[in-house]
C-alpha cells in the first residue's frame, strides 16, 4: 500500500463521521453472565399454564436493537436457544446463533419485539408462563418460509420440538409473530407475496393440526426517502389485507414508528419495544 494510500485510509477510519456511522449500525455483543438453564418440565411458581409462541421472519424480527446493559432474567418467560435447542431464561437476543455460555458464535442479533411482547402478554395473565421459539433468519424471502423450504422446515421442527419437551407440562402453541417483508418488497415479487404468505399461514396451521392457530404480522419500516418508499408501502398493503383474507389473523401498524440504528431498515430499541407491546395488545384483542 502506497503512502499516499494509507493516509487517505488512516483519515477515513479516524473521521468523526465514519465513528458516527460505524456507531449507528453497529449491534453490542451479549452482555455476560451465560444464558441461565431451565427445567422446562416444571412451571414457574405461581403459573398454571406454559404458552408457546413462535417468532418468525427476517432481521428485524431477529432484532438489531441496541441491548441493555443488564439481561432480563424474570422465570416465567423462557427461550429455546436458536443453536442448541435447549431452554433458558428469555433475554436479549433471543436470536442468539453464539454459544449459551461463551457466545462464540454470535452475529448482529439485538433487541428485537419478542420480549417486550412476551412481558406484555405476561403480565396481562400472571398465571401464564410464556415460551418463546425464536426462528428468524435476517433477510429472508418468504419463499424460504413456504412449506418444504429449509426456514420453513426449521420452524415446524422447532414448534413440534417445544411441544416435546414440554410435554411434562402440557404446554400449548399460542400463536406467531411474523415480521418480514423487506426482502421481497419489489415489483417482480410483490404481486405474488400475498399467496405465498397465505399458502405459509395454512400449511404451518395444517402441520400443527392447530387450524386457528393465531397468527400476527407487522408493517415493515416506512423509513427511507421518498423515492424508495413505493414498494415499501406496497408491501405494507399486502400486510394489512391479510386479516381480510386468512382468518384467525391480524397485522401490527409500525408505519408510524421512525427510528431506526442508522441504516433506514432496522428499528431501534424503542420501536421493537413498541411494536412487541402492539403484537401483545393484537393477541390479546383476538383472543379474549
Amino acid at each position: 500500500m502506497s503512502c499516499a494510500l494509507h493516509y487517505l485510509l488512516l483519515l477515513t477510519l479516524t473521521s468523526p463521521l465514519f465513528a458516527q456511522k460505524a456507531s449507528k449500525v453497529a449491534t453490542p455483543p451479549p452482555t455476560k453472565p451465560p444464558l441461565e438453564a431451565v427445567d422446562i418440565t416444571k412451571l414457574p411458581e405461581g403459573t398454571t399454564q406454559l404458552d408457546l409462541f413462535l417468532l418468525m421472519g427476517q432481521s428485524n424480527m431477529k432484532g438489531r436493537g441496541v441491548m441493555p446493559e443488564e439481561p432480563k432474567k424474570d422465570p416465567h418467560i423462557v427461550m429455546m436457544h436458536k443453536m442448541d435447542d435447549q431452554w433458558y431464561l428469555a433475554r436479549h437476543p433471543l436470536h442468539l446463533t453464539g454459544d449459551a455460555k461463551t457466545f462464540q458464535g454470535h452475529d448482529n442479533a439485538g433487541v428485537g419485539p419478542g420480549l417486550a411482547f412476551a412481558e406484555a402478554i405476561a403480565a396481562a395473565n400472571p398465571k401464564v408462563a410464556i415460551g418463546l421459539v425464536p426462528c428468524a433468519v435476517g433477510g429472508s424471502s418468504i419463499k424460504l418460509w413456504q412449506k418444504g423450504a429449509k426456514l420453513y422446515d426449521e420452524a415446524l421442527r422447532r414448534a413440534k420440538l417445544a411441544l416435546q419437551t414440554t410435554v411434562p407440562v402440557k404446554a400449548r402453541i399460542r400463536g406467531v409473530i411474523w415480521l418480514q417483508g423487506e426482502a421481497n418488497a419489489n415489483p417482480q415479487e410483490l404481486p405474488q407475496h400475498a399467496e405465498r404468505l397465505r399458502a405459509m399461514i395454512e400449511a404451518l396451521r395444517a402441520d400443527l393440526a392447530l387450524p386457528e392457530l393465531p397468527f400476527i404480522a407487522c408493517t415493515i419500516g416506512e423509513m427511507k426517502p421518498e423515492p424508495l418508499l413505493t414498494n415499501l408501502k406496497a408491501m405494507n398493503e399486502i400486510q394489512l389485507a391479510l386479516p381480510k383474507s386468512v382468518p384467525h389473523t391480524a397485522c401490527v401498524d409500525a408505519r408510524d414508528l421512525k427510528t431506526h440504528i442508522g441504516d433506514a431498515v432496522h428499528f431501534d430499541t424503542a420501536a421493537q419495544n413498541e411494536i412487541g407491546k402492539r403484537f401483545a395488545a393484537k393477541f390479546i384483542e383476538m383472543t379474549k
